[in-house]
């Protein structure tokens, strides 16, 4: 058995507490390794051999995602869309089908606010890509998810993938790897701030795959207990500096939406100080659109040169 496996077969017989200190410890021990390479990459701000620009003329795209694991994070939603809403803001809610009861009626108010749905993983339970033959499994059920839920994007649970395997997929994105996370279970990031297409392994067609490029809010606030965001501003100014895309993926079950946090939550006005940094100091600047939107841009290639 792996060390992937193993971790999932005894992670539900180990107190939250304690995964959460030994998961401090490791990320403890690598970020010693980490310099130069997190939390930027400088290569990954090459820009792709057809690369001409976001539309409009914009310096840079924000697409805001949202991974919920959990019942308790699902009934955060609602109060969390309605502040992306205050701000003139749109984003993704991916859910996971069959890991708890996922609310048709949270997913159908949020579609009717505006929002997305998405697919993430079936179980999260880090089985998903252990063998080919349990992934056509549930590639099945998960492409049923998608039907059912009118959805098109999905991102695999903690951010395993293999893109060839994704592509049986009936996505137009996929939202499973990142340009640099030293930290992850599967470390190796794609090293770029802008989304790409990738050509289905097994079908005709393409899918266009869509990194994150800031760290994730359980690393910062949970693991390394920042206590600001000024990881997350300095990641940002550099994304814009470099035209590239500002992919956030966070998660309403570690949020606190009053004045307590427990020992896996951070306040939410963290999430919320970093979209007025971002509104604030690039007023005008950047596009924001649901992925599903983006996907379609890249696959028409509808840019503009800036």
């Amino acid at each position: 058995m792996n060390s992937q496996l193993l971790f999932y077969s005894i992670k539900p017989f180990i107190p939250r507490t304690i995964q959460i200190n030994i998961r401090r410890g490791i990320v403890k021990r690598k970020l010693l390794k980490a310099g130069g390479i997190w939390p930027i990459s400088k290569s990954a701000a090459n820009k792709p051999e057809d690369w001409n620009g976001w539309p409009d003329g914009k310096k840079c795209v924000l697409i805001l995602t949202h991974d919920v694991e959990s019942y308790n994070g699902s009934g955060k939603c609602i109060q969390l869309a309605n502040i992306e809403k205050d701000m003139d803001l749109c984003s993704s809610y991916n859910f996971v089908p069959e890991k708890y009861t996922v609310s048709m009626e949270i997913l159908r108010k949020l579609t009717e606010m505006g929002f997305e749905i998405g697919v993430h993983d079936l179980n999260h339970d880090g089985r998903l890509f252990s063998s080919y033959s349990i992934f056509t499994q549930r590639a099945k059920k998960i492409n049923t998810y998608l039907r059912e839920w009118n959805a098109c994007g999905f991102r695999a649970g903690a951010m395993y993938h293999n893109l060839d395997w994704i592509s049986e997929l009936n996505i137009t994105y996929d939202c499973s790897t990142f340009d640099t996370d030293p930290f992850e279970p599967q470390p190796e990031g794609v090293n770029t701030i802008f989304p790409f297409v990738i050509k289905r392994k097994f079908t005709s067609g393409t899918f266009v795959e869509m990194p994150y490029t800031l760290p994730q809010d359980f690393l910062l606030f949970i693991l390394m207990k920042e206590r600001d965001i000024k990881i997350w501003k300095e990641k940002v100014d550099w994304i814009f500096e470099n035209n590239g895309m500002i992919l956030v993926n966070t998660h309403p079950d570690y949020m606190s939406f009053n004045n307590t946090c427990n020992y896996t939550e951070y306040p939410v006005r963290h999430y919320i100080e970093l979209l007025e940094y971002i509104c604030n100091n690039y007023n005008g600047k950047f596009l924001n659109i649901q992925p599903k939107e983006l996907a379609i841009l890249i696959n028409k290639k509808e840019y503009q040169i800036n």
